[in-house]
């Protein structure tokens, strides 16, 4: 490790040149880390001004914040950090403003918390500045532009911030830590005392707000919002094509129920029917179309205690109208326009039954999840005519759904035992469990300080042990099951929901059964204690703090992980990616807040995310019952066999991953249908193998394009290759690489073992895939006679429009480096067969690097943190100091004189060093591309290992320059230790 000295020497040298970077010369090489930038939000990149301050508060000896404003979401987006700032002592000072009454309260008393955070505020002047200092060593780090401590302002909204990197000396520096210093002496310590004052004067001015808004909402016409103008466009398109029933897909709090208000009202029938599953829903679905409708149409109620059949437009229950009495008041044709919300219910025999005896001229489905794994195909039932689709992210991405923080939290141990699938009952209401909960609930705390909690339990039994647990500590809590009644769900909705003090519940204990078919916006914290074993109804439970209300900002969702084997849908769920890719899961967690739409974050302490990285690691992606139930389910939601590119259309599983299973995606399809049975002959079925796993991998798109190209025309120039390639990706092909494109298509690069004897994939099945002659590729007879296969070349051409739909969904030409894509994984056999070696090396002892014999090329392999179980003398020392350096060293018995070392040393005579990293031998075999390295000249060392005898074997120990620097999230997900 470099002393504090050296550190501070090389901080005085570099920054000044990128400084020079920065303010005069683009082009003048520096180190980017002091580079000044302008930041902005931007989450189609993944890029917020969240990411930079967390950053900067990761790695800060002090911090200093200058805000006007500050909201309890600003707070959330780093709580968890703030506790772990407190843990370290690292003090920061904090300067907010009264201005316009705009902070809140709540938000201050959150603050007042941390002990390390001296809190002022500013309450007479218009103190408007904002600001961000970071103490970092020898230096510091200011922030300065337009940002408030607000999640909008540090996540979605248009912002500008500088960020620039000084000395202590620097005069910007000290001006700015002057004033602060001055403002804040100035400034009113924040006490429990002044927030109670202070509370008044913003509850007072928060009302008189309220009421005028509600004023002008009640004067503002009532009018669909974008997605709703989209969903009826689409429900007018299939009612002039003559369809009569349509489906809409819309996640919950995105108002399904206003949509088809509106759709109601441009067809304007006579009579209509809502179909619901309670009551209460009834109740709330008339009161929502009163307000689109007036007085145009009489509204009337068909439940068990109200029955007003005469009303043009009827609101019911389904309990009710199935009864065979009540059915048969209506004609068949009684009704012109049908809804039945929550229909993926619909296969039940009660909606059968209704469903078969009325015959509406229009019958419109909605639900929020359809994927229903009852076995009734509930695309079918509406002729797969789905009018539109809108799920979560969408949804937040529009802001038509309340923001959400989102906290994974680690559970508690019991007796010393993690809690896991199967943790006792004594062990799930210890009182150790107990007090960690209600510690996490109040110190993640929810957005207005007046709780309204819905907590998910794995049982009956915890759930009402949980709620009598929170009552006798002060709680005001009830447990829900499916025997409670209607009247008890209800009172218990309207007292969660209650602004009266002495009736209002603070939570509401339950299993399942408010996973849908409930509407209580004011819910601002939810609390999960089961695990995770099902992503549908995780999203089910978190939609039931999505909806919007007045006076909430967002939702805090509080989720207790534990040793559960099904963790790895946690990520599938709160990033709504159901490819089940493990890579993708991976990154997607790596990722935190980036990647998710709005304001909303997402936060996971170091326990409970490798226990997700653990989860995904081991769970099995490619069960066949997993595969066949994805499978079966997008055929039903199709209508027809699902190829490889509907799955990607459709965001369901990852095809390829069927492919891994069958060797190839049509001996999947072919296991499921008959009629694809016994239809290609064996040569085809083998091709279709081989392209699938060797060439269609998305790894190089060279060869996809190729043969995509021979698929339409038979023959493809060189030139017409090259200039394709240069056009849609900006990249140069080399006749190198246009050689092992030939090679690999021709199954001449992979080689197998027979009769322990080394021989191509060509020459052991007799494959003839392409000729090059003249510079011009063209098929061979024998594919050409497989392509007058429909069904062949209908799978071929499928597998190679994913191949290069995938490729282009993760290809960036600032991350392209000589046909790698940084941060993109790839297995030895990739790594070599995209640096063009003629035959790939695999099978002899690689290790973890070999020079290729030109000594053009030397990819390096590294397992980050070894396994025990290695011997000692590959127990090497790899690891990064910083993201600048990697620390290597060669193979054992290997000395300065040995002739690898000296051809690396010698690389300036054209030996390229790409560097592949793996975090364990649990995670894959495959490894991420980190970038090219170079050797540093003086730090070559020979030193030694142990070899577990005794005695020691030579090592040669080699630092290497990252061309590029490492990335924050895959440089935390590689070094972060796995537990």
């Amino acid at each position: 490790m470099h002393g504090a000295g050296f550190k501070t020497d090389l901080f005085y040298a570099e920054l000044p040149q990128s400084l020079i970077t920065g303010f005069v010369d683009s082009l003048h090489p520096s180190k980017q880390e002091y580079i000044p930038q302008l930041l902005v939000n931007d989450k189609k990149n993944g890029k917020t001004i969240l990411t930079t301050i967390d950053k900067e508060l990761r790695s800060c000896d002090e911090f200093w914040f200058s805000v006007a404003f500050v909201t309890k979401s600003g707070v959330a987006v780093f709580i968890n950090l703030l506790k772990e700032l407190q843990t370290k002592n690292i003090k920061g000072k904090i300067l907010v403003s009264q201005y316009q009454n705009f902070t809140q309260p709540e938000a201050l008393r959150a603050l007042l918390k941390f002990e390390n955070i001296e809190l002022r505020i500013v309450t007479k002047e218009n103190f408007h500045a904002k600001g961000y200092l970071f103490k970092k060593g020898p230096g510091y780090d200011l922030i300065i532009g337009s940002s408030n401590l607000t999640a909008n302002a540090l996540c979605i909204n248009k912002e500008w911030n500088l960020l620039v990197s000084s000395t202590n000396k620097g005069t910007l520096i000290n001006n700015t830590l002057k004033e602060f210093h001055h403002e804040f002496q100035q400034a009113y310590p924040v006490t429990p005392f002044f927030i109670a004052q202070y509370e008044k004067v913003y509850t007072a001015q928060l009302s008189y707000a309220y009421k005028k808004s509600q004023f002008e909402d009640a004067l503002a016409i009532l009018e669909p919002n974008k997605m709703q103008v989209e969903a009826l466009k689409n429900l007018k398109r299939l009612r002039f094509e003559g369809k009569n029933k349509a489906l809409l897909i819309s996640a919950t709090g995105t108002g399904k129920t206003y949509l088809s208000a509106f759709d109601v009202q441009k067809v304007n029938p006579q009579k209509f029917l809502f179909i619901v599953h309670r009551e209460t829903i009834a109740k709330a679905a008339l009161k929502s179309y009163r307000r689109v409708f007036g007085n145009n149409k009489t509204m009337g109620l068909y439940t068990g205690n109200t029955k007003e059949m005469n009303a043009d437009f009827l609101f019911c229950t389904i309990q009710t109208l199935s009864l065979d009495y009540n059915l048969h008041q209506f004609n068949e044709h009684h009704f012109d326009y049908i809804v039945i919300d929550e229909t993926h219910r619909a296969g039940a025999a009660t909606y059968q039954k209704i469903l078969n005896y009325f015959k509406p001229t229009f019958l419109l489905g909605m639900t929020a999840t359809p994927e229903r794994m009852d076995d009734f195909d509930i695309f079918k039932e509406f002729d797969y005519n789905i009018a539109y689709e809108i799920r979560l992210h969408r949804a937040l991405e529009e802001q038509m759904l309340c923001n959400f923080h989102y906290f994974g939290v680690t559970d508690i141990t019991v007796d010393g035992k993690l809690l896991d699938d199967q943790t006792s009952f004594q062990s799930l209401v210890s009182y150790e469990r107990i007090d960690n909960i209600i510690e996490k609930a109040r110190f993640y705390g929810c957005d207005n300080g007046q709780v309204r909690g819905l907590v998910f339990c794995s049982s009956v039994e915890e759930s009402n042990a949980l709620a009598t647990a929170f009552t006798h500590r002060g709680y005001k809590a009830v447990s829900l099951c499916s025997k409670s009644s209607e009247t008890e769900r209800a009172d218990a909705f309207a007292r969660l929901e209650s602004n009266h003090i002495e009736s209002k519940l603070d939570y509401i204990f339950s299993v399942n059964i408010l996973n849908e078919g409930i509407d209580m916006p004011k819910v601002n914290q939810i609390i999960m204690l089961r695990p995770t074993q099902s992503a549908i109804v995780f999203v089910q439970q978190l939609g039931r703090g999505l909806r919007k209300a007045d006076y909430k900002e967002y939702v805090t969702v509080i989720d207790f992980i534990g040793n559960y084997n099904n963790n790895y849908l946690i990520p599938v769920a709160l990033y709504g990616n159901h490819s089940y890719n493990k890579d993708t899961l991976r990154k997607l967690l790596v990722s935190g807040s980036h990647l998710i739409p709005g304001a909303s974050t997402i936060n996971f302490d170091e326990i409970a995310q490798e226990r997700i990285f653990k989860a995904i690691d081991s769970a099995n992606m490619q069960l066949k019952k997993d595969l066949v139930r994805d499978y079966d389910l997008l055929k039903c939601k199709l209508g027809k066999i699902p190829m490889m590119m509907d799955f990607l259309t459709h965001g369901s599983r990852d095809p390829q991953l069927y492919s891994n299973y069958a060797k190839s995606y049509f001996n999947f399809v072919a296991d499921q249908e008959t009629s694809l049975q016994n239809c290609l002959s064996i040569k085809a079925i083998k091709l279709l193998e081989l392209l699938s796993n060797d060439i269609a991998n998305t790894k190089r798109v060279e060869e996809i394009l190729i043969l995509r190209e021979l698929i339409k025309h038979t023959q493809l120039t060189k030139v017409a290759c090259t200039t394709m390639v240069r056009e849609k990706y900006d990249t140069h092909v080399s006749e190198e690489t246009i050689q092992s494109c030939i090679r690999n298509i021709n199954f001449e690069f992979i080689t197998q073992t027979e009769n322990k004897k080394l021989i191509s994939v060509k020459e052991k099945y007799n494959l003839d895939i392409l000729s090059y002659e003249n510079d011009t590729f063209s098929l061979s007879k024998d594919v050409k006679n497989l392509l007058k296969s429909e069904i062949f070349t209908h799978f071929l051409t499928d597998m190679l429009q994913y191949a290069e739909t995938m490729y282009d969904s993760f290809f960036n030409r600032e991350q392209y480096i000589q046909g790698f894509i940084l941060y993109q994984k790839y297995s030895r056999k990739d790594v070599f067969r995209i640096l063009n070696w003629k035959q790939n090396p695999v099978a002899q002892n690689v290790g973890g690097y070999i020079i290729s014999s030109d000594k053009t090329n030397c990819p390096i392999f590294v397992n980050y943190h070894k396994d025990d179980t290695i011997s000692e003398t590959t127990k090497y020392h790899d690891g990064f100091i910083d993201r600048y350096e990697f620390e290597w060293m060669s193979k054992s018995k290997r000395t300065l004189n040995s002739p690898d070392v000296m051809a690396i040393r010698n690389y300036k005579e054209g030996l390229r060093l790409p560097l592949f990293i793996k975090k364990s031998n649990g995670e894959s075999n495959d490894f991420y591309y980190m970038g090219d390295v170079t050797p540093i000249d003086e730090s070559f060392e020979q030193t030694a290992l142990p070899d577990g005898n005794g005695k020691t074997v030579s090592v040669v120990k080699i630092r290497l320059r990252m061309n590029q620097p490492v990335e924050d999230s895959i440089y935390e997900y590689l070094t972060t230790r796995n537990l």
